[in-house]
């Protein structure tokens, strides 16, 4: 069963160049994912991926400017016209500054009971009672309640806007860089609380982050985007397997963490982002990659099957075949 499903996803934004000209952003350029109930789907990208835009256009915020996205099997900008409160209750987001995306006027069970009076899903009486047990249920104790914003850290004002997130029963919590205005420490006690919640609740997630290593311990699915497509994409085991495509290999190597061995060399990307309003001719990544040959300068490779994932590379068999010794073949499901 798919809960979420999106079908060529494009979201541009004209933009003015002045003098009375304009350009075309392409922050999201044709991306396809599904999400099953109780799963994590992970994007993961560098800033200006277009991953927030996609996030938007799945939470109904942005529309898109072509394709589609179905939710359990309803087309969304459908939904959304016939029966937008459902559609409300069906997909929450939580934002990533904590700070911004609560109002500092109002008390935090104010902020969290706004969706039970909106959605009409608990009697009056009963409200005050359902935004303690939101507020246990996310690790703060029942009084804060009557706090206001400014007197929360950053990581408990996050938990709020996950309470708030949970009242409405959603199916899916889009979650757009959660973490990455919070402190190490605090990221992996609200890590721990997304993994508990999705656990009791059932709820699925879009997880976006720019932190492969972050990602790895809540993703159930990954899809690395670059400059608005998505470059590979598969099951989680492929942290453990290796990327194929030259980018999101880059992205993972640059990652912190435990274990690595003493001296390692890391290959880091060198050079910008190129601009999304003119992107390179062939592969978008070629102007960056370790990897590129003449056909890469010419011809957009297509996102294909390719050892048990998804990969945008024309050299992903290549890269297979140089980063696995032949004993480890059956491991990728190519043996």
């Amino acid at each position: 069963m798919t809960l979420l499903k999106v079908h060529k996803l494009v979201r541009h934004f004209p933009v003015s160049r002045g003098f009375g000209s304009s350009a075309i952003v392409r922050a999201v350029d044709g991306v396809d994912l599904e999400i099953a109930p109780g799963e994590t789907l992970a994007i993961v990208g560098e800033s200006g991926c277009g991953k927030s835009s996609l996030a938007r256009c799945v939470a109904g915020l942005d529309t898109a400017t072509s394709g589609k996205v179905e939710v359990e099997g309803t087309d969304s900008a459908d939904m959304l016209t016939a029966d937008p409160m459902r559609f409300r209750r069906s997909i929450q987001m939580v934002f990533q500054d904590p700070y911004s995306s609560v109002n500092p006027r109002r008390r935090i069970g104010e902020i969290i009971g706004d969706g039970l009076r909106l959605h009409k899903l608990v009697p009056r009486a009963q409200r005050a009672e359902r935004v303690r047990e939101l507020l246990e249920q996310v690790g703060l104790a029942a009084d804060y309640a009557d706090r206001y914003p400014h007197e929360l850290s950053g990581g408990q004002r996050q938990r709020v806007s996950i309470a708030r997130a949970l009242a409405v029963n959603p199916r899916l919590i889009v979650c757009d860089e959660p973490v990455s205005a919070l402190d190490v420490s605090v990221q992996a006690q609200v890590m721990n609380l997304l993994v508990r919640l999705q656990r009791d609740h059932g709820v699925a997630y879009l997880f976006i982050s720019h932190d492969l290593a972050l990602v790895r311990h809540i993703a159930h699915k990954v899809a690395v985007m670059y400059l608005g497509q998505v470059v590979e994409s598969g099951d989680a085991a492929i942290f453990d397997q290796g990327f194929l495509h030259p980018y999101a290999q880059s992205l993972f190597d640059a990652a912190p963490r435990i274990g690595r061995p003493e001296g390692e060399e890391v290959e880091l990307l060198e050079g910008d982002v190129p601009s999304p309003i003119s992107p390179p001719s062939g592969c978008r990544f070629h102007t960056r990659c370790p990897q590129t040959i003449d056909r890469c300068k010419v011809e957009a490779p297509d996102l294909r099957p390719v050892a048990g994932r998804d990969v945008r590379c024309h050299r992903a068999e290549e890269m297979l075949a140089r980063m696995m010794p032949p004993q480890a073949e059956a491991a990728f499901g190519t043996g």
